[in-house]
Formats: structure tokens, sequence, C-alpha cells
């Protein structure tokens, strides 16, 4: 813990009138005071990590793996199933739905065929547990905001032949600004006045739960994590070969930056350690740089494989101390802080910790409906509960799609359209205003639709559009 030498005295008397309204709340456990203290501790201390730019090196092919030079699998299923029989697969399942208009967990969208990102994990978890013989176990880690929903949801799921754990990260209080008090010993003891400290709390949440000696105690050695709404993240048996036999204790999948991901965090050498760098750190006067695709080559798609023996000796330690990302928000006019951590900074701390950069497919998350279009679209396929792309496309990156406001919310992408169009070989699509779509509609080359506004514009059925500006219904 940071002491409180590093402290001025303003900030100490912050602290220890924050401990004692803490100490008053009786929502959350005696775990996730301390842990909240703490967080607040060390960011008021101010030790946030300034990184030397001339000290960032490129990473070498030993800390970033290329997937092409991992070690075929041996071709036995026994192998595989001693594989397998040490892998927990984990659900990052804390957020909610609201930015595509939907309540509940985001998990249950549908995605595709009727099946939501939970039907298809569940699906991809049976095959390999029917397959090998194996009993691989789904953990689900839930914020308050999506315990009892997921809950009720995975009743569903009782009679499958996968073993379903669910546990919840830390409940914080939000911190107001001004004061540095907690929202809720103010009177703000409805949701809004807790938030989900962010993804890095996987791990002493595990550590909390009771979960975690519980796998370790039935042989289990390895935690897959990945978000639930990366329809990419499958188990890749390669990768956990190869972590196994190389005792990696660590490792972060990567993936070739391109001009839509120049914000990602990418893994760099800084001191003989391999690290993450978020562009939340990095000097003004380099931010370009540092969203180049010469030199920043590959970011974090935040699936991630750990040791849970590390895990537990870490957190155990207290040593996990990952950046603090500040996330300033108001709750009716009050600001407030959110001190918040990701499971990729976590990365610096562990032994023989790589990044593999893996291939493009290993990627592929729903954030919106733009995304939603891609998935449901000629573009991919459905087998065995993993999404697949078409092998007719040429192009190795999907095209760019641009919808206005009107299809952001999932109910009214739906609404407007008869059937998703077949885009194999669209490169870009744009729509703005009040547009729907027919039945059977073929898009292709770069394609822009807009309506006037006040008026509504109908691609006809069975349309072909191909590298067209459409304005109105003349133009078809």
């Amino acid at each position: 813990m940071a002491s409180a030498a590093t402290l001025s005295p303003a900030d100490s008397e912050k602290l220890s009138k924050l401990q004692a309204a803490v100490s008053g709340l009786t929502q959350i456990s005696e775990n996730e005071k301390s842990g909240f203290v703490n967080l607040v501790s060390r960011y008021l201390s101010g030790e946030a990590q300034h990184v030397e730019w001339s000290k960032i090196q490129t990473p070498t092919d030993e800390v970033v793996v290329p997937y092409d030079s991992l070690a075929p699998l041996p071709n036995d299923p026994a192998e595989t199933k001693k594989l397998l029989d040490k892998l927990v697969v984990l659900k990052l399942n804390g957020g909610l739905g609201t930015t595509m208009g939907c309540t509940g967990p985001k998990s249950v969208i549908e995605v595709r065929n009727g099946l939501t990102f939970l039907d298809l994990i569940v699906i991809q978890i049976e095959n390999l547990n029917s397959k090998y013989g194996c009993n691989v176990p789904l953990l689900l880690m839930n914020s308050f905001n999506t315990h009892e929903d997921t809950q009720k949801i995975i009743e569903k799921y009782k009679g499958s032949n996968v073993e379903i754990h669910t546990f919840n990260q830390s409940q914080y209080p939000r911190l107001v600004s001004e004061d540095y008090l907690p929202l809720p010993s103010k009177g703000r003891t409805d949701k809004d006045g807790w938030y989900p400290p962010g993804h890095g709390d996987v791990f002493p949440s595990l550590k909390n739960s009771g979960k975690l000696d519980a796998l370790i105690s039935q042989g289990k050695e390895y935690v897959f994590v990945a978000n639930s709404d990366n329809l990419g993240a499958v188990v890749d048996l390669q990768i956990l070969n190869h972590l196994i036999h190389n005792k990696n204790e660590y490792c972060m999948e990567v993936t070739p930056k391109t001009l839509a991901d120049v914000k990602g965090g990418t893994l760099i050498s800084y001191e003989g350690k391999v690290q993450l760098l978020e562009i939340a750190q990095v000097p003004d006067e380099h931010v370009n740089e540092f969203k180049s695709i010469e030199k920043f080559k590959i970011f974090n798609t935040n699936n991630l494989w750990v040791n849970l023996q590390a895990i537990k000796r870490l957190v155990e330690a207290n040593a996990l101390k990952m950046e603090i990302i500040p996330n300033p928000k108001e709750v009716d006019g009050i600001k407030v802080l959110q001190l918040e951590t990701a499971a990729g900074a976590a990365i610096r701390f562990f032994d023989h910790a790589i990044g593999i950069n893996v291939p493009r497919s290993r990627f592929l998350p729903v954030k919106a409906t733009s995304d939603l279009l891609l998935v449901q679209s000629d573009l991919y396929t459905l087998v065995d509960g993993s999404v697949l792309r078409n092998k007719d496309r040429k192009d190795a990156s999907n095209p760019s799609i641009e919808l206005g406001p009107e299809f952001k919310k999932v109910g009214n992408f739906l609404s407007r359209f008869k059937s998703i169009p077949s885009i194999i070989e669209l490169d870009s699509l744009k729509v703005a205003g009040d547009v729907s779509f027919g039945a059977g509609v073929v898009l292709k080359g770069k394609v822009s639709i807009s309506a006037k506004p006040e008026a509504k514009l109908a691609v006809p059925d069975n349309a072909v559009i191909e590298n067209k500006e459409i304005n109105g219904a003349e133009d078809f």
C-alpha cells in the first residue's frame, strides 16, 4: 500500500476522511473497501508511471511471438484432452447493452441465427467438451449491473455439458471530485452511487470470490480471459500448448493495427520487461507517432491467457499495481471520478510474459450495429458456435461501415432491413437519414446512400448497387 509518507498533508487528510466514510458503507465487503482505499491512495500519491519515450523498444519475436511460428498440435486426442483439462474460459460479462439500445447484459443481444453472444460461447465450449471428453468450465465475471439478469439467463443452459460459474467484480463507490468523499455516503445509495472498476479487477475478484482456489484445486492451470462481445475469441489449442510448454505466466494476443485501431494499446519492451503502452500514457508530442502504423504495428485484442498459480501469488502479495485510468463522470450535476484499471496492463508483473501476434480473425468485437451488420451478413458463416469468415472475400480487411443514428439501436437497425445485404464485395458503406433496405440487396465497392431531410428512402428488393452515391429514389 502506498504509505501516507508519499502523500501531501492535504491528500493524507483526504484519504483518512475517505477511509472513515468507506468503513461505514455496509453494501460492500471488507475486501472491496480495502481494494478501493488502496486504489485511491495510489492515485493520490501520483505514482502514475511516466514512460520515457527514448527507452521504448520494439519487442523481438521472442517477446511477441508470430502465430505462424507456434508448434503444431500433437495429433492425439488424448494429448489434446490433457491440454484442455488444464483450461478455464472466463468471459468479461459486466457490460450492459445500453449503447445499442438494449436493456440487460450486452451478452444477450442476438448476434446471428437468433443466437446471442452467450449462446455462441456455450455452444463453442460444449463442442470442445463433447469432442475431447474434457471439462472446460465457463466463468462469467459480472458487475452489479449484470449479476441478477445473468443468473436468470444461465438457467437455460442447465442441460448443457458446460459447468457455468459466475462471480461479481468489485463494486466501488464513485468519488465526489470536489472533496474525495464517496457518493453513497452522501445519500446516493442507488446504483448511480457505485461503479465497477474496469476489467483489471478480474484478478483480485477471482481470488476474493473463492473461484481461483477452487479451480486450482481441480488441477486447472490457465484461464483464457476475453470480452464477451469479441466473437473471434475462441479457444485456441496451439496457444495453450505453447504456454504450457514454455511456462509463460501471461500471454496477450495482439494483432496488426489497421487505421481503425490507431488508439488501441500496444506492446513495447521497456527496461527489459514487456509492457502495455496505452494512448493515455503517451506524452502529447508523441501521440501522432503512437498512432502511426509504421512504428507501432500491433494492438491489444484483450484476449489474455494467464496462469492461475501466478494470479494467486501476485494478488496475495498485492503486487498487481496496474496503471490507474481516471474516468470523470457526472451524476445529476455532481462531478464524480471513477478510478479503473485494465487487465492488459498487468502483463509487466508476470514472469515470462509474452504477446502472440494472432490473425485478425481472433478480433471480431461487436461494439455497434455497424459491427452487427458485418457478422449477420454473408461475410460470415456460423460453424459450431464460431463465426467464420467467408473464403470468397478477397480483401483481407472488412468493409468499413458507417450507419446514421437512425440505425443505432438494435431494434431500429433490424426493422430497417428486410434481409441483411450481401457485402462480400463491399469496400465501404455510408448510410445517412431515413433509409430502409429491401430483401436480397447486393452492395459492391464504395456505396453511399443518404435520404434527403424529412424524406424516406427505400432501397428496392434485389437492387445491386456498385460504386454509387444515392441521394434519392431516382438514383436507383
